[in-house]
């Protein structure tokens, strides 16, 4: 079997299964948890809980000023690897058609030269992340191994991405073979150990941010904190 048909097949199905039965087992972890009910009467004009939840999701998204420059550039950074990583899975056009071979849903692609400029911002938003980390004190203090792996294995498909593309999508696409068969099946391989480690890593944040900010929102406007 050929390293290509080896990615697309049995290696693919492997990373998809793991993906899904680890999320919903993670999820499932989480939510069996025996939470311990709040007794305590609401603050005086709290607002319900959902409101509350959603008040805090809403907050998070944006750092306070009491927080410095630092903060701020870091939250200007992670918008733009996650908007440029958004603009690449689901924009360019070889993509969208990998989805619709996995799921039958398929939509209009965006410009190569759009996915070109967003493949690019997101690689040098990680590197720059990846600065922050090794030169802040006290991120270089809170690392750990998962940390590093999380951004190895969220760095490797981007650049292995950029390594496939050699012509424009149209003309990839109409072909009806493939001509880098390594790299291409390096780029999925490299997506595939995303999606593996997906569930047991850090990056099960893309799924937890909105419950756990939302569970601190509902605790504190319980008590009449203001967010």
């Amino acid at each position: 079997m050929a390293l290509l048909e080896f990615a697309r097949g049995p290696a693919l199905t492997v990373a998809l299964v793991v993906f899904v039965l680890g999320t919903l087992w993670r999820l499932l972890g989480i939510f069996r948890r025996p939470r311990m009910r709040d007794l305590s009467p609401p603050r005086a004009g709290a607002p319900s809980k959902g409101l509350g939840a959603l008040r805090a999701i809403v907050r998070g998204m944006w750092p306070r000023k009491e927080f410095g420059q630092a903060a701020m550039v870091t939250s200007i950074n992670g918008y733009v690897f996650h908007i440029g990583l958004a603009l690449v899975f689901f924009g360019y056009a070889p993509h969208i058609a990998f989805i619709r071979r996995l799921t039958g849903l398929s939509w209009p692609a965006l410009p190569d030269m759009v996915m070109y400029l967003a493949a690019g911002a997101t690689i040098v938003s990680l590197l720059l992340a990846l600065l922050f980390r090794l030169t802040d004190r006290v991120l270089k203090k809170i690392s750990n191994a998962d940390d590093m792996i999380t951004w190895t294995v969220t760095f490797l498909p981007l650049v292995t991405g950029m390594a496939v593309v050699g012509e424009p999508s149209a003309v990839i696409l109409a072909r009806d073979h493939v001509i880098y068969a390594g790299p291409l099946a390096v780029h999925l391989l490299t997506l595939e150990l995303l999606l593996i480690w997906f569930p047991f890593g850090k990056l099960m944040h893309a799924l937890l941010f909105a419950f756990s900010r939302g569970a601190t929102g509902m605790r504190f406007s319980h008590r009449g904190v203001k967010l």
